[in-house]
């Protein structure tokens, strides 16, 4: 009897390690399809002249850098996401990473190529080893994500105030600031996203919940490779 209770646990472990691989899978496979999207939309905008102009000499531009927050924080909240199909969830975070992809085509303009080829990898090294920590990491980290949090506030509003004074020194603490917030959360979003699985969960749900923990994994890459990009970039 304990012997086919001990069997039985097993089997349950082994099934749920599968499913949670399969599921951290498809996070990291929608992930990179987003980052590969937004890469190849910031490339053709800055290869077009006249997209490029309109994109970041108009008031377009200001509409296109603010509608990736409207799809946030009005269209992908955690209510919506519950009533949307896994269609309209995934159309969102693609419209998103494309109009990142629009507004980051200035990079092209401002950075040589080979030093976004650069940090690109650099960012890519850090995520990795960061991410696997989190998923490996037997510390709760929920504690640290809270700081990071509160760090990021901050860091948001540091970075409207010095729009108005233009210090470089500032800008050098900021971008330091952000390198270190966005590691950070990387690694919480991680843990935070493997602990929301459940084998329970029908499929239509964890394929929703894998669209938005890449997402967050996403906007965490995103955010770190501009700001590493600001430290070890070479300017044009």
């Amino acid at each position: 009897m304990e012997h086919n209770r001990s069997t039985m646990t097993q089997t349950r472990e082994t099934t749920f390690d599968a499913g949670l691989q399969k599921y951290m899978q498809r996070v990291y496979n929608v992930m990179a399809a987003g980052l590969v999207l937004t890469g190849f939309v910031a490339y053709v905008t800055f290869q077009t002249p006249q997209l490029f102009q309109a994109v970041h000499g108009s008031i377009l531009g200001i509409i296109i850098m603010l509608s990736p927050l409207g799809i946030i924080f009005f269209g992908l909240t955690p209510n919506k996401v519950a009533r949307m199909s896994t269609a309209a969830v995934s159309g969102l975070y693609f419209l998103l990473t494309g109009l990142i992809g629009l507004s980051m085509s200035y990079i092209f303009a401002v950075y040589s190529s080979e030093s976004i080829a650069r940090v690109f990898f650099v960012t890519a090294g850090m995520f990795a080893a960061t991410s696997i920590y989190g998923y490996t990491t037997k510390k709760d980290l929920a504690a640290m994500g809270s700081f990071l949090f509160m760090g990021l506030i901050g860091l948001i509003i540091a970075m409207v105030v010095n729009i108005f004074l233009q210090s470089t020194m500032m800008q050098f603490v900021i971008s330091g600031a952000g390198v270190l917030i966005f590691t950070g959360l990387t690694a919480w979003d991680t843990q935070r996203i493997k602990e929301t699985y459940h084998a329970s969960l029908g499929s239509v749900t964890l394929t929703k919940m894998a669209t938005m923990g890449a997402l967050s994994l996403y906007l965490d890459f995103i955010n770190l490779f501009q700001f590493l990009l600001q430290f070890m970039g070479n300017r044009e």
